[in-house]
């Protein structure tokens, strides 16, 4: 049985795409992107050896840090609704990264995706970003983010002062065995979108993202201007530039609301080997990141499992558990919760109840205060 509906990888629920002619019952006004800054308080840029990292951050900068690292293709407004509730919960600040070659960051090499560098990226920018004195730390992380955590937490050169460990939706055993399909459903992914509502539009229809609010914060973050090259995110909060509609004889489909209304009413394929390329495409091309795949999640779960920090895994299916971590929860290595009618963005698709689960694993192991919002829930199994 094939593992891509079983496992979303890179940065997304891998179930192949519907068809067209699905179509969300929502107004352009109602998909209308939104900004980071209803969700953080800053935004900064970190320099590194020519390389610039954008990160977002929240909360009580006295407190316990939550390192926040999303999956492949998505940014770091994939925290965005998540952060708000944690932070009302318990004490803590939050710092959400866009990760290289994603996001607003932007290297000398965007291509080097090696999960040597990304380790490096992030081990270098919490030294640079704490100079004096680097508060406890929890690493949380999404998909190829949760791969990420843990191997900087494995990392004994990293010298960080890393108290948890906090992985999403990521399994070795699952993830290996998806490789096969990966290229597969990459491709059968629209090339272009008309507009950022479109792209919304899509996210939402596809299943990528099943939370409205969280798909018009972050979907922005994942696509770019293909004329201005310009992050999506970064266009509706500065006056509108013109751009021109790129036309070039493609094969790829692009995706708008207004093609599918074409095609219902007039019962054809508004796609054709010519027509207009859309405004925007995405910000990263995962088909040509294909090389770096295995060395992400390889011997993943030995180390998890050796990590001394405490450890939560949450989980959107019991399925993707792999043999190792089986063992490994039966002897009460790590805590677990599965969380029900989710797809593989889980704290998009229900940040409240993620922002719950963490800030009871917070608060029961003594990282942080609960609030007067805080609410206990008894530990997964």
């Amino acid at each position: 049985m094939s593992h891509i509906n079983k496992f979303g990888l890179l940065g997304g629920n891998f179930k192949k795409p519907p068809q067209r002619k699905t179509r969300l019952n929502r107004s352009y006004e109602e998909l209308t992107p939104i900004s980071w800054s209803e969700y953080f308080e800053y935004k900064r840029f970190v320099d590194i050896d020519g390389n610039r990292f954008a990160t977002y951050s929240l909360g009580n900068v006295e407190s316990v840090l939550i390192v926040l690292l999303h999956g492949g293709g998505f940014n770091a407004l994939t925290w965005s609704l998540f952060a708000k509730y944690l932070v009302k919960q318990c004490e803590c600040q939050v710092l959400a990264i866009d990760l290289r070659g994603h996001g607003n960051s932007f290297t000398t090499d965007d291509n080097d995706l090696s999960m040597t560098t990304f380790t490096n990226d992030i081990i270098s920018l919490l030294r640079k970003s704490y100079p004096d004195k680097m508060p406890s730390i929890v690493l949380m992380g999404h998909s190829l983010g949760g791969a990420i955590a843990v191997n900087i937490a494995s990392t004994e050169e990293s010298d960080l002062p890393i108290i948890g460990l906090v992985v999403i939706d990521v399994v070795e055993g699952s993830a290996m065995e998806s490789l096969a399909s990966m290229q597969s459903f990459l491709r059968s992914r629209p090339k272009s979108f008309k507009s950022l509502t479109d792209a919304i539009s899509w996210g939402m229809g596809n299943g990528h993202i099943k939370n409205e609010e969280s798909a018009r914060v972050s979907i922005p973050g994942q696509i770019k201007n293909i004329a201005t090259g310009k992050l999506g995110t970064d266009e509706f909060e500065e006056p509108p530039i013109d751009t021109p509609v790129l036309t070039e004889a493609i094969s790829e489909p692009q995706y708008s609301i207004d093609s599918i209304k074409e095609d219902e009413e007039f019962g054809a394929s508004s796609i054709s080997s010519k027509k207009p390329l859309g405004n925007y495409t995405w910000r990263i091309d995962l088909c040509k990141t294909e090389k770096h795949w295995p060395g992400w999640f390889q011997g993943l779960s030995k180390k998890f499992l050796s990590i001394h920090a405490q450890k939560l895994l949450l989980l959107a299916n019991i399925d993707r558990m792999d043999r190792d971590l089986t063992v490994g929860q039966m002897q009460g290595k790590f805590e677990m919760q599965v969380l029900p009618r989710v797809g593989h963005a889980v704290q998009e698709d229900d940040p409240e109840k993620v922002a719950s689960i963490l800030s009871n694993f917070l608060v029961r192991n003594k990282f942080a205060n609960p609030t007067g919002d805080f609410v206990r829930i008894l530990p997964g199994c």
